[in-house]
């Protein structure tokens, strides 16, 4: 939205009272923010479907992600460390394979799902329940400035609105809005996730769920969506797989396979590795044991594994494959 450098023909009037039309303009003087409302080309096409849409959006970022195809991947503030690593692995490949990732920068699996998805070319959009001059919770600050310069802030809060319990449902039908499908990692029966994915589900958007244990607390949300037809997913390939249906010929298009690798899978020699990693985590003796390597080779094998970001170390000295291409 562009603005007229005469105050007293400020649209911003249209929703603001003078004081804060003021601060609004100060805040858009700085090249990465931006102020979009609904008539805006750059206004997420996606969300201006719904049917409670946003009129304003405040981003703070680059708001050229609002247009690309997205996923939202939510969960579990108290989430395990194998939900944040899952989270991580399925926001990564997702972002590797051209979606951008929507989350709502909370601790647990929302911060997980941002950081996975900064490291692919996809990025991320974070959907807070404050104004964009504020960051709630405090301990994602860090990552709140790495999202504002690789990736995107949105809010429809003004600037300076505090966090409030009511805030925070009521941005999750922006995350679903915003996106052709919806992740649920880890949640409780009473989760905020359980929200979001209800509001996919009224805005005519896909639902997805990854099942965990059935003694888990954290799992029972998402057996809840999987007996009420969330689609089961065990890859970020079945993700991808289901969305190339709903979404536009030209945005699928914009898809990498995520079934074609950078170069020939069959040939690397840390085959074996992922191989037997694909189903659970392993210790390096267990991997020994299944593949016949020495344990100096396997030794060497993870270590560059886990360089590339193909494999992680998890307490208790086992390693769990990150990557989820298909094999």
């Amino acid at each position: 939205m562009r603005l007229d450098p005469d105050p007293h023909s400020d649209p911003l009037r249209r929703w603001f009272d003078h004081e804060q039309a003021e601060a609004t303009r100060q805040w858009l003087s700085q090249p990465q923010n931006h102020f979009l409302v609904q008539e805006d080309p750059a206004y997420p096409p996606l969300l201006r479907e719904i049917a409670d849409a946003p009129e304003f959006l405040f981003v703070k970022g680059d708001p050229a992600l609002l247009c690309n195809p997205m996923v939202a991947i939510v969960g579990s503030r108290q989430a395990t460390t194998q939900g944040c690593i899952d989270a991580d692995a399925f926001a990564e490949a997702l972002s590797k394979s051209g979606i951008t990732v929507v989350s709502g920068l909370a601790v647990g699996i929302d911060a997980a799902a941002h950081r996975g998805a900064l490291r692919g070319p996809g990025s991320t959009v974070a959907v807070i329940g404050t104004g964009t001059d504020r960051v709630y919770p405090a301990s994602n600050l860090d990552l709140a400035r790495e999202i504002a310069s690789r990736g995107a802030i949105v809010s429809e809060f003004p600037l300076g609105t505090a966090a409030q319990k009511w805030h925070f449902p009521k941005r999750n039908r922006i995350i679903s809005g915003l996106s052709f499908g919806c992740l649920v990692v880890e949640a409780s029966l009473t989760s905020g996730s359980i929200i979001t994915a209800q509001s996919a589900l009224e805005q005519g958007r896909e639902v997805f769920a990854i099942p965990g244990s059935i003694h888990s607390p954290h799992s029972k949300g998402c057996h809840r969506l999987l007996r009420d037809g969330a689609k089961l997913v065990e890859t970020a390939s079945d993700i991808l797989e289901e969305l190339r249906f709903c979404m536009p010929v030209t945005a699928a298009a914009d898809m990498a396979r995520p079934d074609v690798a950078e170069g020939n899978e069959a040939s690397d020699p840390s085959d074996p590795i992922l191989r037997e990693l694909a189903h659970s985590p392993l210790t390096p003796d267990q991997l020994c044991l299944r593949t016949g390597l020495t344990a100096g080779q396997v030794s060497l094998m993870l270590t560059s594994l886990e360089l590339e970001g193909k494999v992680a170390s998890l307490p208790g000295g086992s390693y769990q494959r990150l990557d989820f291409r298909r094999r």
